[in-house]
């Protein structure tokens, strides 16, 4: 659709400052109350944002209902910050809808959007789990660098324990990032597999033309020596049928019987 070709790039434009704005307060909680606020106001205008192309893309639908079914999580993404406003369902709808604009793009390879989904997920991860774990009274990820550490050994399932939530919404976060892991590994260790099986293909593929080839060329010499053979044959049978005049007979006898 050309509405989807033009707003791509301008709407991941708006998904990375989403991802600035959410991190400054978090980051800097001492900042001053307008950088909290303005942070808030582009959370926001960028939440917008997607949810007006989903509505332009709604009216440019030709079956609307047919358009809603097929598209159950960008609907989801665009209502769950209407149900409750938190900030972190915000991360949740944009993610959403910046995955679906990423897969929709012809030109991100499938290695390019699991690398940016790691990364992501990674961030949002850890400032959404240090946003709810830093004033816990038993919580033990106080700092930025313990987040991301929890984050990337949540991610890979690796699970050292030494940083754990021990919030409800805390956990709520590491099943997320947990289930996230696991279907990016999943989707990391097929895509190498297709990779693999794909180039083989190839090969197998190159090695058959080759043969072929081969086999063509080989059937194309046959022809020619035959056709060799049968013109070199043609003028031998043709000198076998003239009688050559024997020594001294006079010009013009060609086979020395008398007149």
């Amino acid at each position: 659709m050309r509405w989807e070709a033009r707003t791509q790039g301008p709407l991941l434009v708006l998904a990375v400052v989403f991802g600035l704005a959410y991190a400054v307060p978090i980051v800097l909680p001492a900042a001053p109350a307008w950088v909290h606020r303005g942070s808030q106001l582009v959370e926001w205008t960028v939440w917008i944002a997607f949810a007006g192309d989903y509505l332009v893309r709604l009216r440019l639908a030709p079956h609307k209902w047919l358009f809603v079914r097929r598209h159950p999580l960008d609907l989801l993404a665009v209502l769950l910050p209407l149900v409750q406003p938190l900030r972190l369902l915000r991360v949740v709808s944009t993610l959403l809808l910046v995955g679906r604009r990423a897969r929709m793009a012809p030109q991100i390879t499938l290695t390019t959007y699991v690398a940016g989904a790691v990364a992501g997920l990674m961030m949002f991860g850890s400032l959404a789990v240090l946003a709810v774990e830093r004033d816990a009274p038993d919580g033990n990820i106080r700092t930025l660098g313990d987040a991301v550490w929890w984050s990337f050994t949540t991610m890979t399932t690796v699970g050292y324990g030494d940083h754990a939530p021990t919030t409800g919404l805390g956990r709520v976060l590491a099943v997320g990032l947990m289930l996230s892991g696991i279907a990016l590994l999943g989707v990391v260790t097929a895509n190498i597999a297709a990779w693999f099986i794909s180039r083989f293909e190839r090969d197998d593929a190159e090695e058959r033309r080759q043969t072929a080839l081969l086999e063509a060329l080989t059937q194309e010499v046959r022809e020619l020596r035959a056709e060799v053979a049968r013109l070199s044959a043609a003028p031998a049978a043709a000198s076998g049928r003239t009688a050559v005049p024997p020594p001294g007979s006079p010009p013009g006898s060609a086979t020395g019987s008398p007149h």
